[in-house]
């Protein structure tokens, strides 16, 4: 794909968009060779009469962290949710495409959404630590599975707060309600409880957004220890934290993809120009 750099073509470009006439993404060739972990294709959802998403086709490499970027209202949390089926809880709700994870449809008959939901771990916007103490806020997902063995529990509760950074700081606390942690401790609590159940991916939707900067680094920090051993799909407003933290980067401008390649490249020298307008902050 050759790159589009003139202001003529990014003027076009974006007037189709806005015109909601089709635009062919620009799929970066470093892609073309990863082994996907999950794979849109040629997926369009709709609220309704209205379109969120247009013809979404990418493929998410495993093992990996990808950062979905673009304005407000482009989409990206609709994508996201789409992945594990929450936006199914939508009325008025319609999709045409499909989703496949590790090569199986998600919305093939007879999928069981409860089963599929626990392969991809959800982390949200605002921390939502559960009622109840730090230990059984882990465990959660297990105990819904059946599990009652307190070895078991304990065990999984350990590695799972070490694997999310929070290990040192609430283990004599374990008791305590996860509402008495800080909001970064919180949230770093609920990607403990994301990946007790040893996920394929997680999935987070601006996990830092509600978070100070501290904290915020904090999170980074575990995304980046995360990196490897789960595949991570990020949703981010913020430019330097996509940069930070991800493998590779797509940008998103209303409902659709625009351009999807390796982060350095994305943020140095995109393809397309409406891309480097917006991580430069020209507009969006």
């Amino acid at each position: 794909m050759k790159p589009m750099s003139n202001e003529k073509s990014s003027k076009s470009r974006l007037e189709m968009i806005s015109a909601g006439e089709k635009v062919d993404a620009v799929i970066h060739e470093e892609l073309l060779g990863c082994e996907p972990a999950v794979e849109v294709q040629h997926f369009n959802l709709w609220y309704g009469k209205k379109q969120a998403l247009h013809e979404i086709s990418m493929s998410i490499p495993r093992g990996k962290v990808t950062a979905l970027i673009g304005p407000s209202g482009c989409g990206k949390s609709t994508l996201l949710r789409s992945v594990n089926r929450m936006n199914d809880l939508i009325d008025g709700l319609s999709i045409r495409g499909d989703i496949l994870l590790s090569g199986d449809s998600i919305f093939a008959p007879g999928v069981d959404v409860i089963e599929l939901r626990k392969r991809m771990g959800m982390v949200f916007q605002k921390p939502n630590p559960f009622p109840m103490s730090i230990f059984e806020n882990v465990v959660y997902p297990l105990r819904i599975d059946g599990q009652r063995d307190r070895k078991a529990l304990s065990a999984v509760c350990e590695q799972s707060l070490k694997g999310a950074a929070l290990w040192g700081e609430v283990r004599e606390r374990l008791t305590e309600s996860g509402l008495g942690l800080s909001g970064g401790q919180q949230q770093r609590l609920c990607i403990a409880r994301a990946i007790a159940s040893d996920p394929e991916v997680l999935l987070l939707d601006e996990p830092c957004s509600a978070l100070d900067p501290l904290a915020t680094s904090k999170i980074e920090d575990l995304i980046n220890d995360l990196r490897g051993r789960y595949t991570v799909l990020i949703v981010t407003h913020n430019m330097q934290q996509a940069a930070r933290v991800s493998d590779y980067t797509a940008f998103m401008y209303l409902g659709r993809l625009i351009e999807f390649g390796v982060t350095s490249q994305m943020f140095q020298k995109p393809y397309l120009k409406e891309t480097e307008d917006y991580v430069t902050g020209r507009f969006g």
